[in-house]
């Protein structure tokens, strides 16, 4: 549906993005997470039309829409990160507005902000002063002005941002909506569990480089797969572990707590029991091995502290 190619993206010697690609499917939820400034809204601007890339492709069915901004309009749309209300129109007035600014009148504008209204759960809200609205309403009604050219791929920039539980839950719910609807979303967000309790797929992007993509599942298996391995050995052996480990090319790092050893281990299951039962060959009592719990947050600070030269890697 839409593939970004090579981006580049240069402000003096700084590199907003720096060789970007990422493909994301028709009717996906994609979640797309960096820490602040690594690149997430420069792409989506420039996904949009906002701002010129030093160089690079969006390709959307086939065509390449850089260049092309009437075609683009058509078919994307922008929420970015701040709401851009304005004073002294209801809910009502406001999506009337837009669609105006779309062509669009009389009793099609009217038809179109009631749809748009039920869709993001503000029918009841339609005569209320925008600056009246809750966060998380406002969040919904720009949601909302995005959708009034049915667009077929949307771009949110930190929808989530400053929600309380119950707004990110309606959100989230309005988004899985959309998405079976056939609608394309690209969510930005620098927390990974926020993305992932709504996107089908997430893709981590750190320096302008795309590090990590998969589906949700894969990412918490790369998440399970990536916290420490524990094991326990009689301390009188902590040495010859040491010595046996530097040889196996999937140990990172191993620090030792007492008889308790904690692995930095990037192998997978097979090779784990590989490390174990080379470690029980050469004569060492394992009293323990396990992984500990994997966690999204521990996930995301491997590999932003790790870095881009690490190269892009699937879950």
């Amino acid at each position: 549906m839409i593939e970004i190619k090579h981006l580049y993206k240069k402000y003096g010697r700084f590199y907003a993005l720096n060789d970007f690609s990422l493909n994301v499917q028709q009717g996906e939820l994609f979640g797309f997470v960096g820490s602040n400034g690594a690149g997430k809204t420069t792409t989506m601007r420039i996904c949009v039309g906002l701002l010129k890339a030093d160089h690079g492709e969006v390709i959307i069915d086939g065509k390449n829409l850089l260049s092309d901004h009437r075609a683009l309009a058509d078919k994307v749309s922008y929420v970015p990160d701040y709401f851009g209300v304005y004073k002294s129109l209801s809910a009502w007035e406001y999506l009337h507005f837009f669609a105006s600014a779309y062509g669009i009148y009389d009793e099609e504008a009217d038809k179109l902000s009631e749809e748009l209204l039920e869709l993001v759960n503000l029918s009841d809200k339609k005569d209320t002063d925008v600056n009246g609205l809750s966060r998380g309403m406002k969040q919904r009604l720009c949601l909302a002005r995005g959708l009034v050219h049915n667009p077929d791929i949307l771009f949110l920039d930190e929808p989530a941002s400053g929600l309380d539980p119950k707004a990110r839950y309606e959100l989230k719910e309005i988004l899985k909506n959309l998405s079976s609807m056939g609608k394309t979303i690209i969510i930005s967000s620098h927390i990974l569990p926020e993305l992932a309790e709504m996107c089908t797929s997430v893709g981590i992007i750190d320096r302008g480089h795309l590090v990590l993509q998969g589906s949700i599942e894969e990412i918490h298996r790369a998440a399970a797969m990536s916290s420490p391995i524990n094991v326990t050995v009689n301390e009188n052996q902590i040495d010859q572990v040491f010595d046996i480990l530097q040889t196996n090319p999937f140990v990172q790092k191993v620090t030792a707590q007492g008889s308790i050893l904690k692995i930095v281990f990037t192998g997978n299951k097979e090779e784990e029991g590989q490390m174990l039962s080379s470690l029980i060959a050469n004569g060492i009592t394992v009293n323990s091995f396990y992984r500990e719990e994997g966690s999204l947050e521990n996930l995301f600070m491997q590999i932003v502290t790790a870095g881009p030269e690490k190269g892009k890697r699937r879950a």
